[in-house]
């Protein structure tokens, strides 16, 4: 059973579920209930409904100390409306209703779910999510191939008296790039190891950074990672770009 779930609350009953199919992509194992619109389906918030999802995402959370439901909102009303019902709830201490951007929130978090991090984690992640979205523009269209792991100079600028990082050239092979799916795909399988990653300078363990690099299918990226598991961080992380390894 999940560690976190979450109620994505909403005055469009279209957009909470859109929403939460979108993040059942990236975190198939954790639960997601829509709470969106009135009980006539129009635009607005409905306090039952917030509550009846609140009440089954609480039956979806193991009862350790660290789980909990994570409550994300659009728009003032919607946020006033949850915020009562956390208020009548009978187990307040479980559930968090965090300021966060209702998309990008949603999916930095529960990416952090889906690895199995604790509440106080997976709300963090949620609220890092206005400060982690920057788009950028594309910078590199290379068809280049092979990964070529360099453990040897290290940069000018770097402490020559920690170890060199280690780095390696990349091809996507994603027809989606990676965004959306693939990049949380990224994303978990960077958690896993005792290193710090990166992909073209973007936190690889961040699904929201890594969909700001909008690589695409074909372009060459650099991936490195300092820490103990960096030169075997660095080795999946390669193989998992050039879809060697996809079943994470």
């Amino acid at each position: 059973m999940a560690c976190v779930s979450f109620v994505l609350v909403s005055h469009s009953m279209q957009l909470a579920q859109g929403l939460a199919e979108l993040a059942a992509q990236m975190a198939p194992n954790v639960h997601i209930l829509p709470a969106g619109g009135r009980e006539d389906n129009g635009l607005g918030t409905s306090y039952d409904r917030i509550d009846m999802a609140i009440n089954t995402a609480l039956s979806h959370v193991s009862e350790e100390v660290d789980g909990g439901v994570l409550i994300l909102t659009d728009l003032g009303s919607a946020t006033m409306t949850a915020e009562s019902v956390v208020e009548m709830s009978d187990t307040p201490e479980k559930l968090v209703l965090v300021d966060a951007p209702l998309v990008e929130g949603t999916i930095a978090a529960v990416v952090r779910a889906q690895i199995g991090d604790t509440l106080d984690k997976v709300v963090e992640a949620a609220r890092q999510a206005a400060s982690q979205w920057k788009p950028q523009t594309p910078k590199y269209f290379s068809n280049s191939v092979s990964p070529c792991i360099n453990k040897g100079m290290p940069d000018e600028t770097v402490n020559t008296d920690e170890p060199a990082p280690i780095t390696a050239q990349a091809v996507v092979a994603d027809p989606e790039g990676l965004h959306a799916r693939p990049a949380a795909l990224l994303a978990r399988l960077a958690s896993t190891f005792d290193a710090e990653t990166f992909v073209d300078g973007a936190d690889a363990s961040s699904v929201l950074e890594i969909m700001t690099l909008g690589a695409r299918q074909g372009q060459t990226v650099t991936v490195k990672a300092t820490g103990i598991d960096a030169e075997v961080a660095v080795t999946a992380l390669v193989r998992h770009i050039e879809g060697h390894d996809t079943d994470t």
